[in-house]
């Protein structure tokens, strides 16, 4: 069947269509519905099917690939001349069970499927055993090494839902999100390194402890790279995980309801709230192997590598769980794409025969940079495809990259409340006669189950081809999509169905379709920004400034950047303008304030620049003209004023800029 023919019956068929799809995973329980969507915008899938994510990752391979590598992890902030500086990561890499490979640059661990079987479940074991269970709330704060995901699947295994937090993010993030998910434990370790630079992530876990209201325990992956003082609440994973493998420990797969939840993941709201993201078990699995083989055509046996952190809807989706469910040999990568060299990325493509690559098109900007010889140093022919989602894919780079792999570049878009790709090229498909050919600079046409339309957000009506408005996805979503927020079905209305009749989910993305059916996505219609493929509320910018005792009040707002996609930059009215007119004055409330957002959410949000105008552009009804202030930033015309409170408000703006 064509691409066309399976598209039309994903939308028009649902039942056939995904009852055939759910054939690619393993049911203790035969779903006894493939869909319920009584109560749009809430849909069910596979209704009264039980199955368990980890057994369809790990247990079920068993018997065809042991031996196959499930994981190979590679650190380059890791290497054998560190070892002299840091000698204890040798005897942690031993109390941690499988051997490492040391490199004069870099670290290597391989992990076959049968390991990988036993670590998880000493890992479960070791849950089990301090009374984690079936429904409890675990959060994971980690960087990426391996047992972050033994953590996630033991997770799965036992029926207990894991929320992964992103490293970068600062100990009040954290914090909030331990408690909106009322954790009963956070797994994290002494250290983890970043372009050789230490974070110490138990200090910022015992920060986000002492913050939080919810009481946790700690389970410390003791790296050997910092040394620290355990804490009442801490557990040693070393030491437990020694107990479980001397007993040989064997923990029973939770057979989960389809729609049970599987893990939450927080994403950046309009409010300054995150949104805790509720992704189901059942339907989850069946869209990532559909994902895996028709939009990506990966095969078992191949090796897939999503250059992302776990902390973000691609590393959960590409790094861990879709190459897992397909039989796939998956890369796990500690590092920047840039050191030792900018050939590392190629070099581990040549070393692991890499099939398919996934990254954000930052990493690739970042080496566009670099001297062209990297380019052609390694053997990079076991490559069929490179993959880039998280922000748009400019077409120069685009056009760089094609000059030099050889392979489709293929951009495409999907967001962490999808959990995999609404738009995309297919390449499985690209020998069909009727097939769209690929076209760069364009993200490329629905997927599979996506009812995408682009529609004028005041009227509701469908767009002409090449009009702009807005993305918008039929009710129900399909399979793996976000099933609500973590209790919280009210924000999921409101938050995402709210603009039209109920039945339309609203991506808050601006796009076109043009007349061949190929669409263009241009930006937010909301106040998230996207850093580098990192999505940020200008709300809860905003909020950390508010901290300061100087300022009354701020407006952050996104600008273009070459490198990173977006930039926030922040415009402040303090209390006391005339505190600016000093340049040490100045200079102190910018650190202050440039502290504050890097102590509160990370350095991810820190403004690119601080800006001190004497008021800031609102309507008569006080809400702050942010389109304005952006286009101002940008250079662009700033459109409509006549709604202006104070219409010398814009020109204290621009002063601000000038001044700066």
């Amino acid at each position: 069947m064509n691409f066309s023919d399976l598209y039309n019956q994903s939308i028009n068929d649902k039942q056939a269509f995904w009852g055939e799809q759910a054939k690619r995973i393993y049911w203790h329980q035969q779903p006894t519905q493939i869909l319920d969507d009584s109560k749009l915008p809430f849909a069910k899938w596979f209704v009264g099917g039980e199955t368990n994510l980890c057994y369809n990752m790990v247990d079920r391979h068993l018997e065809n690939r042991a031996e196959q590598d499930a994981f190979v992890w590679v650190s380059t902030e890791i290497n054998a001349e560190m070892i002299d500086n840091y000698p204890n990561i040798q005897k942690a890499f031993k109390a941690l069970g499988n051997p490492v490979e040391l490199y004069t640059d870099y670290a290597k661990r391989r992990l076959t499927y049968n390991d990988l079987y036993k670590e998880v479940n000493y890992f479960a074991d070791v849950l089990k055993r301090h009374g984690i269970d079936k429904g409890d709330r675990v959060v994971i704060y980690m960087p990426m090494i391996l047992e972050a995901a033994y953590a996630m699947l033991a997770c799965v295994r036992i029926g207990a839902i894991h929320s992964v937090v992103f490293g970068g993010f600062a100990s009040h993030n954290l914090a909030v999100r331990m408690d909106d998910a009322e954790a009963k434990m956070v797994i994290t370790v002494d250290a983890g390194l970043r372009g050789g630079k230490l974070i110490n992530y138990k200090n910022l876990v015992n920060k986000a402890v002492e913050e939080a209201k919810v009481k946790t325990r700690v389970l410390v992956i003791d790296r050997g790279i910092m040394p620290y003082t355990a804490e009442p609440q801490d557990i040693d994973y070393a030491t437990e995980r020694a107990t479980s493998a001397d007993n040989n420990a064997k923990v029973d797969c939770v057979w989960l309801e389809s729609n049970a939840p599987s893990y939450l993941l927080y994403t950046s709201g309009t409010t300054g709230t995150p949104k805790g993201v509720q992704r189901d078990t059942g339907g989850h699995a069946v869209a990532l192997a559909t994902a895996m083989d028709f939009v990506y055509n990966g095969k078992a046996g191949e090796t897939f590598w999503a250059i992302s952190d776990i902390g973000w809807a691609v590393g959960h989706s590409f790094s861990i769980y879709a190459p897992l469910l397909t039989g796939m040999t998956s890369i796990i990568y500690e590092g920047l794409p840039t050191t030792p060299n900018p050939g590392i990325w190629w070099r581990i493509v040549e070393a692991n025969k890499v099939n398919i690559l996934l990254t954000a098109p930052t990493g690739v900007r970042m080496l566009r940079k670099q001297d062209e010889m990297w380019m052609s140093r390694h053997d990079i022919s076991s490559l069929k495809s490179f993959f880039l989602a998280g922000e748009p894919l400019d077409e120069p780079t685009a056009q760089w990259l094609t000059g030099h792999m050889g392979v489709p570049i293929i951009d495409h878009y999907w967001q962490t409340e999808s959990g995999w790709p609404i738009l995309s090229h297919a390449p499985k498909f690209a020998d069909n006669p009727d097939h769209k050919p690929h076209k760069q600079g364009t993200p490329g046409y629905p997927m599979f189950g996506f009812d995408a339309k682009v529609i004028n957000e005041t009227t509701g009506e469908p767009c002409q081809a090449n009009e702009k408005g807005m993305l918008v996805l039929a009710a129900p979503l399909p399979p793996g999509c976000l099933a609500t927020v973590w209790r919280n079905d009210e924000r999921f209305i409101n938050g995402y169905f709210s603009l039209l009749d109920g039945k339309q989910y609203a991506t808050s993305d601006y796009a076109v379709m043009d007349e061949y059916g190929y669409y263009y996505i241009l930006g937010r219609t909301d106040d998230v920004i996207n850093v580098a493929g990192h999505r940020l509320g200008t709300k809860e910018i905003e909020e950390a400034i508010g901290h300061h005792p100087e300022v009354a009040e701020s407006a952050v707002v996104g600008i273009h950047d070459e490198l990173k996609g977006e930039l926030p930059i922040a415009f402040c009215i303090l209390k006391n303008h005339d505190l600016v007119a000093e340049t040490e004055n100045r200079f102190r409330i910018e650190q202050q304030i440039v502290g504050e957002v890097a102590r509160q959410l990370g350095a991810l949000a820190k403004p690119a620049a601080i800006y001190f105008p004497k008021a800031l552009p609102k309507t008569r009804s006080g809400k702050i003209l942010r389109r304005s202030i952006k286009a101002l930033a940008e250079g662009k015309e700033t459109g409509d004023m006549s709604t202006l409170d104070d219409p010398t408000a814009i020109e204290a703006v621009r002063q601000a800029m000038a001044d700066y």
